[in-house]
């Protein structure tokens, strides 16, 4: 089951490596080489394939494909039919569908489905390996403890003892080549001096010496010595005659081969040549029996390009005449809304009642400028009735008789 980060200790995040190892040999075992990979005509997986790490080359497209497919596959492996997914379906689709199957195999699922949309990282390998267990299931596969066999440390040393020794010699013998020819030579010297002290005692012969060695004990010890005599040389792959014996091997080999292809291909060549010409025969036939649908084809392909022709030319004259209308239509709305404005002020009646106040507003001004002018003629007339009264009054006072004055004085 999936942990928590906060709950997870410091090797969590190479985790993901070991399930995907797992991951991998489980699929082996469900032999998802010739069951997938063949029938997609797609390479193996590598060990890490489904781990999202920043050291490993990643390729989102390609790993999410190669996820739908193994999901899909595991699925139906399991005993549940599932349809396999397309390169063009919806992606969140098919990441659904494959985790409602995984809901349905009793697993809990607590992550969002789109952590599976990039095709690597620690859920889609979650999910490869708990549908690859149902598929093991399935199948009636279960891993089992390894039985360890007993140590027997003292044969187990012999034999490696052993083995040390055989290989000793065997690199002797490869190695010293050189010392095997001066033991033969020392061995030839050796009966040569036998065989001359055979035939004469002195050391100083006088005459031709003749071997007295019978020819078919000779045989024998030539047989006998012989194995000894062969001189082994390791092969080295960096010495260049070594490279020309294979380019002359692989030389005679590409001989050999072209003399046997060479006339599958001249047949073959021969055969595509007749088809080439029944090809082009039967396309001059085609090319005469066609050639009125032809010509009638030309003919009307160029009456669409003229019909063609005068549609844009009338489509341009829709388009000045329809700008036309629309800068008439402005116009029009122009004046509609003036007329509406002075319909609407005639018909309103806000004026003459407007009128009607002013109107009674005047006459009370009137009215009161009468008061006024009324009060300021009283005024006057009282004061020219005053003035006069003083007038009458001041004449009668500078007409007074003299003897009246006198009397008094």
């Amino acid at each position: 089951m999936l942990v928590d980060e906060e709950d997870r200790g410091p090797g969590a995040a190479h985790q993901v490596f070991v399930v995907m190892e797992c991951l991998l040999e489980k699929l082996k075992v469900l032999n998802y080489e010739e069951e997938v990979l063949a029938k997609h005509n797609m390479k193996n997986l590598s060990r890490h394939y489904f781990v999202s790490s920043p050291y490993l080359a990643s390729n989102p497209g390609e790993q999410f494909y190669m996820f739908t497919i193994m999901a899909a596959w595991l699925i139906n492996v399991a005993g549940r039919p599932f349809t396999e997914p397309q390169e063009y379906d919806e992606p969140n689709a098919t990441v659904s569908n494959i985790l409602a199957e995984l809901r349905a195999f009793g697993v809990k699922v607590d992550f969002p489905p789109s952590k599976l949309k990039t095709g690597s990282g620690e859920y889609v390998c979650f999910v490869l390996d708990r549908l690859a267990e149902e598929a093991l299931k399935r199948r009636g596969f279960t891993f089992r403890r390894p039985n360890y066999p007993s140590e027997n440390t003292e044969e187990e040393s012999v034999i490696e003892d052993d083995a040390e020794l055989t290989l000793s010699k065997v690199e002797e013998e490869m190695i010293e080549p050189d010392d095997e020819e001066e033991n033969v030579m020392d061995l030839e010297a050796l009966k040569l001096r036998t065989t001359h002290i055979e035939a004469e005692p002195s050391s100083k012969p006088d005459e031709i010496l003749e071997s007295t060695v019978d020819a078919a004990e000779w045989n024998l010890e030539v047989e006998r010595v012989l194995p000894q005599l062969k001189v082994t040389i390791r092969t080295d792959n960096k010495d260049w005659r070594i490279h020309v014996d294979q380019m002359h091997q692989h030389r005679d080999g590409i001989k050999s081969s072209l003399k046997e292809a060479k006339s599958y291909l001249d047949k073959l060549q021969e055969d595509i040549g007749k088809t080439l010409e029944k090809v082009s025969s039967r396309e001059k036939y085609i090319n005469n029996q066609l050639e009125h649908l032809i010509q009638e084809y030309r003919s009307a392909q160029a009456k669409l390009s003229e019909a063609k022709e005068r549609y844009q030319q009338a489509s341009g004259g829709v388009t000045e005449r329809t700008r036309v209308l629309a800068e008439i239509s402005e116009e029009l709305e122009k004046v509609k809304q003036e007329m509406e404005e002075k319909g609407s002020s005639m018909s309103d009646g806000a004026p003459v009642v407007k009128i009607k106040q002013s109107l009674t507003k005047l006459k009370q001004e009137v009215v009161q400028m009468d008061v006024r002018i009324g009060v300021v003629e009283h005024t006057l007339l009282q004061a020219k009735l005053k003035e006069k009264s003083n007038m009458t009054r001041d004449m009668h006072a500078t007409n007074i008789p003299e003897p009246a004055a006198g009397t008094f004085t």
